[in-house]
Order: structure tokens, then C-alpha cells, then sequence
């Protein structure tokens, strides 16, 4: 059983960053709720736009922020690039930590090794795809069809990612081994 942190997609509303702090009825400033963990700069969407939150929302920001077109996409593509950077970071720290969910996932099934251990070798190829996208951005000569290459590869091997080690975990807590019927 997993007894660790287990992110679960929820729909949330985030503000937008930059936006407009709205006073309560005294004239003070009130910040508006945001999800995330402490000292986490707040994830950004547009203001009352439901999506999922953590990683899986800002990877779908980044997305976003690669298929718009403007003057400033560049900046918009490593500003959201950013979050998905910090946010994978913390996905690696807790699964392959000393206490982490791949430790926890042999101990229960070792017959998953195998998975694990691709799971893992596809962590350090995904931070290496998210410092080309970031090198690509800030190189101020990069077509902008070179950066999205990049990008659109770092978002594939991202939900690949996500889809195997989702089917990962339905391998080890919901296949059925035999014996009751």
C-alpha cells in the first residue's frame, strides 16, 4: 500500500500571475487562495479557469504557452517552464527518495523492477529534455519552430512518463495474482 504522498489531479482555480489584488470591504489587500506547497511560487492560468493542479497543471500551462503565438511567447514558454522544472524535480525527490515511492513499490513487489528501474533512467532524460527547451528559449536566435520542437518533445516524454508510471502503480496495487475468487 502506498503510505507516501499521492498527488491526485484535482481541478483548482489559480490566479494569474500579475493580477490585480482585489480589497476586502476594510480597503486591505487580500492575496486569493492558492494551491501548491509553501514558499512554491503559485502556478498561473487564467483567473477562474478550473485544471489540474501540481505538476500535471503547470505541465498543461506549459503547453499552452508553446502553441500561442505573440511577441513575448518566448518569455511566456520559459515562464512556464519554470514550475515544470521545480515540479518534476520534487516528483523525482519523492519517488526515488531514500522513503520514496519506488523503495516502497519494490519492497511490496519486486517483480516491478523492471518498471521501476525504466521509470527511473526516463527521470534523467526528462530533466535533460526541460534544460533544452530552456537553452533553446533563451537563445534569442532559436526559431521559433526549433523551440517548439523541443518543447513538444519534453511535453511527450512527459505524459509518456506519467502513463507508464501510472500503469506502474495500477500493476502493483490492482492486478489480480490469483487465489479468491
Amino acid at each position: 500500500m502506498v503510505t507516501g504522498p499521492v498527488q491526485q489531479p484535482s481541478l483548482v482555480v489559480r490566479p494569474r500571475a500579475g493580477h490585480p489584488v482585489e480589497p476586502d470591504p476594510a480597503g486591505h489587500p487580500v492575496e486569493p487562495p492558492t494551491v501548491g506547497l509553501p514558499g512554491e511560487p503559485p502556478s498561473v492560468g487564467l483567473p477562474g479557469e478550473p485544471r489540474p493542479a501540481g505538476l500535471a497543471g503547470d505541465v498543461h500551462a506549459l503547453g499552452r504557452a508553446v502553441a500561442a503565438t505573440g511577441p513575448c511567447w518566448r518569455d511566456e514558454v520559459l515562464l512556464r517552464l519554470r514550475p515544470v522544472g521545480q515540479g518534476f524535480a520534487e516528483h523525482v525527490r519523492i519517488t526515488e527518495g531514500p522513503a520514496g515511492l519506488y523503495r516502497e513499490l519494490l519492497t511490496q513487489s519486486p517483480r516491478l523492477h523492471h518498471g521501476v528501474r525504466l521509470l527511473t533512467r526516463e527521470h534523467a532524460a526528462i530533466v535533460a529534455a526541460i534544460l533544452a527547451v530552456q537553452r533553446s528559449a533563451e537563445q534569442p536566435g532559436t526559431h521559433p519552430d526549433e523551440l517548439r520542437h523541443w518543447a513538444g518533445h519534453l511535453l511527450r516524454r512527459l505524459a509518456r512518463h506519467r502513463r507508464r508510471g501510472a500503469n506502474l502503480l495500477w500493476e502493483a496495487y490492482q492486478t489480480d495474482l490469483g487465489g479468491e475468487t
